[in-house]
């Protein structure tokens, strides 16, 4: 395998920021009308937080046990981890465009991202030493403060902010499109394209872009937990819980692949 080779790093968050993009605009504008049916279902197949929680640790559970496999075979079988990274993007509008949620496809969808972020982070990990272990660490943080200002309702979706999100994903996916086009091309040799050039004071494009995306991912977190408040609040049926354990883990893996991308960045520029 050779490492050096830009190409694996060119395109690691696309299929995510796309995920992301497509599964908040569906949340916004149709499953608010499941919320709004009247409630005539009995407590045990209602939504409740507490199964929403036992379901996203279960989906966590299979995240990390398939980053440990990408992890352990990022460079004896690299097709496995680059093979994951396609067929997540499948299982993710899968999932999107499904009329009910299925939990055996959801947890496909975690199990499979996890061996290729686990792949990925190996090789960001080969060429870029000791860069994942703080982008795990940012990434738990920025989901705990989320949920913490969440929970304490100190931050809240509203429908201008989730317009202005749509927007700027819409913003960045094209930016992301241009910036592949141009590594394809080879108009750039850059392992990060665009993302490489001076933004302001010298500071990396990418780096700028890397905290703008930050927030928006948090944003995008907050939508999550919204759904999932929304859903308990208005009793809808306990199958839509798995519906935002997806939308929490498509979050937290574009979340986790951008800091990830946004650390190297900046090793790369010392």
């Amino acid at each position: 395998m050779a490492l050096n080779n830009p190409a694996f790093s060119r395109n690691e968050a696309f299929s995510n920021q796309g995920a992301v993009a497509v599964a908040q605009d569906m949340s916004a504008q149709q499953l608010q009308d499941i919320y709004n049916r009247p409630a005539t279902l009995p407590d045990r197949e209602v939504m409740t937080v507490e199964d929403t929680i036992q379901k996203s640790a279960a989906a966590f559970g299979l995240l990390v046990v398939g980053a440990a496999i990408g992890w352990i075979t990022m460079q004896s079988i690299p097709f496995l981890w680059i093979g994951a990274g396609i067929v997540g993007f499948v299982l993710a509008l899968v999932n999107i465009f499904k009329k009910e949620p299925s939990p055996g496809l959801v947890l496909a969808y975690s199990a499979v991202q996890g061996v290729f972020v686990g792949g990925i982070s190996a090789y960001y990990e080969v060429m870029f030493p000791g860069v994942v272990a703080p982008a795990v660490i940012a990434t738990l943080a920025v989901v705990g403060v989320t949920l913490a200002l969440f929970a304490s309702g100190k931050i809240r979706a509203s429908k201008r902010a989730t317009k202005v999100f749509l927007i700027a994903m819409v913003g960045y996916l094209v930016f992301s499109l241009v910036n592949f086009g141009l590594m394809i091309f080879n108009v750039t040799d850059d392992p990060f394209g665009l993302r490489s050039w001076d933004g302001f004071f010298g500071i990396p494009l990418g780096v700028i872009l890397g905290v703008f995306v930050v927030i928006m991912a948090a944003y995008s977190l907050v939508l999550d937990f919204d759904f999932i408040q929304q859903g308990v609040r208005n009793r809808a049926p306990k199958k839509y819980a798995w519906t935002g354990v997806f939308g929490i883990m498509v979050t937290v893996i574009w979340l986790y692949l951008e800091i990830l991308r946004m650390l190297a960045i900046m090793q790369s520029s010392d």
